[in-house]
């Protein structure tokens, strides 16, 4: 009789467990966890999941045991890599040419430079080509801020070229750079017996002064013929102009300018030794330029 009692009294409180249990949703199946007829866990009055005995932790799952359940940890954040910084080229003059490059810092604004940064010196004379007036100076040739050769006289002649370095102000200087005579006596200068053709010795002597005169082309030039006094007056005159007028041509076909020459034939009339003696003859029979301005 108390058999029967006890199994009615253990019904009915297995009874009230089961109906006071809340139901869960159905979970995935598993023989860890006690199950009711449809399938869902059974829990307790204080909703704990009821384990059975093959119960083990490697079986737990969330909504029973969530503490004993592996979450899949987060994939770690990566963080997107961060460019390297772009060193700053500086340019400080803004020539086009980096500060590190830049063998002139200094340029002016709007100059045309080299690779280096530095304004171009075409002739190699220390002055660059924006300064240089110049600017094909001689390979070793002193020049001036301008670039230009030195003329210390101011004759017009540079120094490099100046043979006569301490010239007067104003005073006029053949293509040596010493100072031209009122009248220049063309000292070898010859011409064949009785005639106004010029000997070969005479060339070297007319090139000097045609250069002379090309040098100095604002210079007008009087090309005077004399003779000696023997034979006819008249025709030493013609002769003296004929000779006179032979040695303007070949100072013109040399470079001087027609334009400031003239000739003029003084026959007899201007000597300037003793006609009486063979040397004195000798040194009346000349060519001469006088220098008109």
């Amino acid at each position: 009789m108390i058999s029967k009692i006890s199994m009615s009294l253990f019904g009915a409180f297995a009874a009230l467990i089961f109906v006071a249990a809340p139901a869960v949703a159905q979970s995935n199946v598993t023989d860890a966890y006690a199950t009711d007829s449809s399938g869902q866990i059974v829990r307790s009055g204080t909703g704990l999941c009821w384990r059975t005995s093959a119960w083990t932790p490697e079986k737990a799952i969330e909504e029973c045991d969530p503490d004993l359940v592996k979450r899949p940890q987060p994939k770690p954040v990566v963080a997107a890599p961060v460019p390297a910084p772009v060193a700053r080229v500086m340019d400080s003059d803004g020539d086009g040419v980096p500060d590190n490059l830049d063998r002139c810092p200094n340029t002016p604004a709007g100059a045309r430079v080299n690779a280096n940064g530095c304004e171009p010196d075409s002739d190699g004379d220390g002055v660059v080509d924006r300064l240089d007036r110049c600017p094909d100076t001689p390979a070793g040739a002193k020049v001036g801020a301008n670039g230009c050769e030195l003329d210390s006289d101011r004759d017009g002649v540079v120094d490099r070229l100046d043979r006569c370095p301490g010239s007067k102000a104003g005073v006029k200087v053949d293509a040596r750079g010493c100072e031209i005579p009122e009248v220049i006596a063309l000292r070898g200068v010859r011409f064949a017996t009785n005639s106004a053709a010029l000997t070969p010795v005479s060339s070297a002597i007319l090139d000097d002064a045609a250069a002379t005169l090309t040098k100095r082309g604002t210079v007008r030039v009087e090309v005077a013929g004399h003779t000696d006094n023997r034979g006819s007056a008249v025709r030493n005159r013609a002769l003296s102009q004929q000779r006179a007028e032979a040695v303007m041509r070949y100072l013109v076909s040399k470079g001087a300018n027609a334009a400031n020459l003239t000739a003029r034939g003084y026959g007899p009339d201007a000597p300037i030794a003793d006609n009486g003696t063979a040397t004195g003859r000798a040194d009346n029979r000349r060519v001469e330029l006088r220098i008109m301005q």
